[in-house]
């Protein structure tokens, strides 16, 4: 069966964000009914977010070849749900440590490398990537809601076999064929010959590498702390699940409309819309807890995340061959997990003693980021 492209990337991206809605906010919870205590999960769960770190920034660029990328989503996307089948196999500690770093390390590469297919196509056949990766976002609302459903009626072990389908879905997906191939096999070869240390090395890139990492990195003290903190201050904890959902709403609908808002814009720009709109979010969340404000910050989501990510994909997607893979790669495992994990445990010992002074913190984090964008507009984009 062959699919048009566009539609191969978006059912990509929605069966892969619909697995992650499963694994990201329940499977803490699948640990704690199989018996582990808080401290092994906590171990546990770290160990896979180191795993993910790895797999971004080792197994992703090993694909040299834009051709070839297809061929490695399929085989690692096998590998996915063949190591999540190990779950069914035991719950002592240490064979759920080898399974769940095993399968962090395989599966998370599927992100930089969907994405380097994404900036591929977008040179390629004029891929609008707003209008594919909001069906991502989409996915992921969508798997949380409907597991945390069954999960009721069918107890922890509904997490574990939703997972497994949803990962086998993502493998039969990708088996499908897309209308058109990606294509960069010369070009590639002849970049694949820089070192690692020449590429990150100019500034351009070093420069954008740092900025999406503070920007990204900003969330952290919002991703951990944002619930406790406004539960604290009054609101339920349907409240807050639906302040979250409106961030996700938001992020859906700057996607879509992504190609018609910034069609003009360079990535630097991008960059500076985002880290204007962190200033203000982070300082709002500082300040007050009041609905009408606190709309305001959720509204903020799509300018402090999306324009960000739309930034890096912009800025990727003007590089060639070997490189588009390589970045996508370093950006998927600082930006988009090392920052924010170190950024996680700052955030945690702030909160302790800062409270929501944390926010402040991360509206300062973002500052470097309205000097450094401007630098990258025109030598990144080539």
């Amino acid at each position: 069966m062959v699919l048009q492209s566009t539609h191969w990337l978006a059912l990509s991206y929605f069966t892969y964000f619909f697995s992650f809605g499963i694994y990201l906010p329940f499977w803490s919870v699948w640990l704690k009914e199989e018996g582990l205590a808080p401290e092994t999960i906590g171990i546990l769960l770290g160990a896979g977010l180191v795993a993910r770190f790895l797999g971004s920034l080792l197994i992703a660029p090993r694909v040299k070849d834009p051709s070839r990328l297809i061929s490695a989503l399929r085989l690692l996307a096998l590998l996915s749900l063949v190591s999540a089948v190990g779950f069914c196999f035991g719950n002592g500690w240490a064979w759920l440590m080898l399974v769940l770093v095993g399968f962090n390390l395989l599966s998370s590469p599927l992100v930089p490398l969907t994405d380097a297919l994404a900036a591929t196509w977008q040179r390629q056949i004029a891929l609008d990537y707003g209008r594919v990766r909001l069906w991502g976002s989409l996915a992921f609302v969508v798997g949380s809601a409907l597991t945390g459903k069954l999960v009721s009626v069918w107890g922890h072990n509904a997490i574990l076999f939703s997972l497994l389908i949803s990962l086998l879905a993502v493998w039969l997906g990708m088996l499908l064929k897309p209308s058109v191939m990606p294509t960069g096999g010369l070009r590639a070869q002849h970049n694949s010959n820089r070192s690692w240390r020449e590429l990150l090395s100019e500034g351009p890139v070093w420069r954008f590498l740092l900025c999406v990492t503070l920007l990204q990195g900003a969330h952290a003290g919002y991703y951990s702390f944002a619930s406790i903190y406004w539960q604290e201050a009054g609101y339920s904890a349907a409240s807050v699940g639906y302040l979250w959902s409106l961030g996700v709403v938001a992020e859906v609908i700057l996607f879509a409309c992504s190609n018609f808002l910034f069609r003009r814009w360079n990535a630097g720009s991008l960059l500076l819309l985002s880290a204007v709109c962190g200033l203000l979010r982070w300082g709002l969340m500082a300040s007050t807890t009041e609905l009408s404000m606190l709309l305001l910050i959720q509204v903020l989501h799509c300018g402090t995340f999306t324009v960000c990510h739309l930034a890096a994909m912009r800025f990727i997607a003007a590089r060639q061959g070997a490189e588009v893979i390589r970045l996508q790669a370093v950006y998927s495992a600082l930006a988009m997990g090392g920052g924010i994990a170190v950024m996680t445990v700052v955030a945690g010992f702030l909160f302790e003693h800062l409270q929501q002074d944390v926010f402040w913190v991360m509206a300062a984090i973002v500052v470097p980021v309205l000097f450094i964008a401007k630098t990258i507009s025109v030598a990144g984009e080539r």
